[in-house]
């Protein structure tokens, strides 16, 4: 294992400027490109702050939600209202940026356009892509930095068959850091899934959990196949360190029995 927490050979990366896209779009391409961030905002009321799991989770669903609205996709050669945003996005680096909103902050944010998601108590409001020196005043102005939630009880053992998206047990991550990063292990997960395996998610609620490996399984799921999400390390954590495993049933079956 690499100290980074990594095998060596995984199939699918990303990062906070997430590397593998949908289009395979060369490199050299992808990299002169304006880039693209998808916004995240969580709602966190000073006396109500949702539990850290219920964020996480919250925030992966936003991520699947959006990708699946038909306002983000092309359907028979027709744009949704959104989908060139989203194709750009893509094209680029699956960058996502989580800020933090209560009161009339968090008011303002859900007049614009976007779609916010739910959890027990988390609320997560995704928007369309945005240039990256492009956001909306009502975005730019949030805070995104010390974004940082308790856990009340440790979270019970995931339900068999559901989706897990894995915790690197060996690194420290604040919320809003945790919560960009099981949004892009969700969406890797979500690429290399068919049409009908995605139609079934979606129409589950994209049943999800979000719990931390233990060290010895973390070795298993990095070694076995599944999509890896590799951090640029721009922020919190060390350059290419592996953050969260994307293990949906559909792909550790293809992956083999972990």
């Amino acid at each position: 294992m690499h100290p980074s927490g990594c095998w060596q050979t995984v199939g699918v990366t990303s990062s906070d400027t997430a590397s593998d896209t949908a289009t395979d779009v060369p490199v050299e391409l992808r990299d002169e490109a304006p880039e693209f961030v998808l916004p995240l905002v969580v709602r966190i009321e000073k006396d109500e702050p949702p539990a850290r799991t219920d964020a996480l989770e919250t925030a992966a669903r936003a991520v699947l939600t959006l990708l699946s609205d038909e306002r983000a996709r092309t359907v028979d050669g027709i744009d949704g209202e959104w989908a060139r945003a989203v194709r750009d996005w893509q094209d680029s680096r699956i960058r996502k940026v989580v800020r933090r909103a209560r009161g009339k902050e968090w008011r303002k944010a859900t007049a614009l356009p976007g779609i916010t998601v739910t959890g027990e108590r988390a609320e997560v409001r995704v928007f369309p892509p945005v240039p990256l020196d492009g956001w909306p005043k009502e975005l730019a102005k949030l805070q995104v930095s010390g974004t940082e939630l308790d856990e009340p009880a440790p979270p019970a053992a995931p339900e068999p068959g559901t989706p897990v998206l894995w915790l690197n047990p060996g690194l420290a991550m604040s919320a809003g850091k945790a919560m960009a990063q099981v949004g892009h292990g969700a969406q890797l997960a979500w690429w290399m899934l068919s049409d009908e395996e995605r139609e079934v998610w979606r129409k589950s609620g994209f049943a999800l959990t979000v719990r931390t490996a233990g060290r010895e399984r973390w070795a298993e799921l990095t070694a076995g196949g599944l999509p890896v999400v590799h951090d640029a390390g721009y922020t919190e954590i060390a350059p290419g360190s592996c953050t969260v495993v994307g293990d949906h049933p559909a792909l550790r079956g293809r992956a083999g029995d972990l």
